[in-house]
């Protein structure tokens, strides 16, 4: 798995993104501190070939104490290789917003096509995770992993099958396979999101993850929007304290 950087301009991003500041990427050997901040662009090999990625640096990290991080991973209107649109939806807006409630280093990898799903990228997501290692100091027992839609089902998958790196889980409107994830996931703390009128991904794709971790003995929060259609991230995402509730969990040992 291979990593390489990219020079990213200060200046302000439009196109359907709202207005996101974009640190600006000096060059220079990885050894060198990380004096960046903001929405960085980088190309990571999860073993499929080069992909785009973005990782976020909080404005002001004190780059000298291991710090929280988030996987994010967007859902299928968010594919491609531009290595940007997956900051459109969910969780950039939410840090742009109100960038005090999510003081968390943030890894955005990107998915190329809605025809796959995260759960064949993983070595995707692992090498953009390893990315953000290298460069920044995190807090290994601080790990999060959080996603809407594909990428709801991308946190249920991939939680599920590296239990031993996540601290906690936050799948949005997801789907997935009951009988695969809920004994992984019966000690992880888990809170999950859907809107009751998604016509997308119904309800029950949740709630079936749901129940079946609670009989494997688990204790997974659930949040149900009553009248919220597939939208349900923006709620679960500024309105619901879930930066808060990541940071009250630390990887079980």
């Amino acid at each position: 798995m291979g990593t390489q950087r990219g020079a990213v301009g200060r200046g302000v991003l439009a196109a359907g993104l709202g207005a996101f500041v974009m640190g600006g990427c000096a060059g220079g050997t990885r050894s060198a501190p990380m004096a960046e901040s903001g929405f960085l662009f980088r190309t990571v090999d999860g073993g499929d070939g080069p992909r785009r990625t973005v990782l976020y640096v909080p404005r002001g990290l004190d780059r000298s104490v291991p710090a929280p991080c988030i996987v994010f991973l967007h859902g299928s209107g968010e594919c491609g290789t531009d290595g940007l649109r997956q900051l459109a939806q969910g969780l950039a807006p939410a840090m742009v917003a109100a960038p005090e409630a999510w003081p968390f280093v943030a890894v955005f990898p990107q998915l190329e096509t809605s025809e796959i799903q995260w759960a064949d990228r993983e070595g995707l997501v692992l090498a953009a995770l390893a990315d953000a290692r290298g460069e920044c100091a995190i807090d290994p027992d601080r790990i999060y992993l959080t996603g809407l839609s594909r990428g709801g089902a991308g946190t249920w998958a991939i939680a599920a099958r590296h239990p031993g790196v996540f601290a906690a889980a936050a799948p949005i409107c997801g789907y997935g396979d009951p009988a695969t994830v809920a004994a992984p996931l019966a000690a992880m703390p888990i809170w999950a999101f859907h809107g009751l009128a998604d016509d997308v991904v119904k309800p029950e794709k949740t709630t079936a993850i749901v129940e079946a971790i609670r009989a494997a003995g688990g204790t997974p929060k659930m949040t149900l929007y009553p009248g919220v259609d597939h939208g349900s991230w923006d709620r679960a995402y500024r309105t619901e304290g879930l930066g808060e509730w990541f940071l009250a969990h630390r990887r079980a040992r």
